[in-house]
């Protein structure tokens, strides 16, 4: 939903006839009715003018709000608005607008388009080693599954074409993963289905792994995750998730950043250990 959208012109627009005198009336500076507080870019103490007390050649600089009976003028900072002697009020720019580049503008085009390239099949290439690894009928014939690239904190950088829902709030995953592991170490991974920590339900189960590349301050350069359905995590029915369940933990097993794999060592004892907890 759009809430408000700012439109700037940058040429010159149509000048209204000074009125029957022929010259416009010098300028003064309007005195504030009030002042109140206005959003532009940040809020800012702004003064409130009535159109009715101004008379022809106020000045208003922004940020400063207009009003009339029937319309609000909205004064920007860096902008200045002076009423005419045929009434209309005249706005105009007295701050050199600050330069904005979209992100992705200032890169060469073509090597963006390159690594966009290279990272969105390095997801691929996960999703495709997911799907012809597993023995789950969910991820090799469903494809309920998904993978992604994320960077240093834990930001997307490239998914496939996978669960837009399990996507939407994987990043969430990962720096919780990240905040809690200051000391992790390469060959680590790390699993999480908490809905409270960017998990969807339960038997989606999230594996996430730091990926390292020699860095300086000895931390991970970026991380890959995958999220998978699975037929059962437990709880107080078959399949998981009854409709009847008062707390998550009738939903079933609750991972939040369990270390699943230690320096390429799989905890296999502690997995069956966790995943055995609980009175079901």
């Amino acid at each position: 939903v759009i809430e408000a959208v700012s439109v700037e012109a940058v040429g010159p627009g149509e000048r209204f006839d000074a009125g029957a005198g022929g010259e416009e009336p010098p300028p003064h500076r309007a005195v504030a009715d009030a002042q109140v507080r206005m959003y532009a870019d940040g809020w800012h103490e702004a003064g409130l003018f009535v159109r009715e007390s101004l008379r022809p050649g106020a000045v208003v600089d922004g940020p400063a709000i207009v009003a009339e009976k029937n319309a609000t003028t909205v004064v920007d900072p860096g902008w200045r608005a002076t009423l005419t002697a045929a009434g209309p009020i005249e706005l105009q720019r007295v701050q050199p607008r600050a330069t904005q580049h979209a992100i992705g503008t200032a890169a060469d085009p073509v090597m963006l388009e390159v690594f966009n390239n290279l990272f969105m099949n390095i997801a691929e290439q996960m999703g495709l080693r997911l799907q012809n690894t597993a023995y789950s009928v969910n991820i090799k014939e469903r494809l309920d599954f998904s993978c992604a690239l994320f960077d240093d904190r834990g930001q997307l950088i490239a998914n496939a074409p996978h669960m837009p829902v399990h996507l939407g709030s994987m990043s969430e995953s990962i720096r919780t993963v990240i905040e809690r592991n200051p000391a992790m170490r390469p060959g680590d991974v790390y699993v999480l289905n908490d809905p409270y920590h960017g998990g969807t339900h339960l038997p989606d189960v999230t594996v996430v792994t730091p990926v390292y590349l020699d860095r300086a301050d000895g931390r991970p350069s970026f991380y890959v995750a995958s999220r998978g359905h699975h037929a059962d995590i437990g709880g107080s029915t078959p399949g998981s998730m009854p409709p009847f369940s008062a707390s998550i933990n009738e939903e079933g097993v609750l991972f939040d950043n369990f270390l699943l794999v230690r320096e390429g060592v799989l905890r296999e004892d502690e997995l069956m250990q966790r995943l055995g907890r609980g009175p079901w």
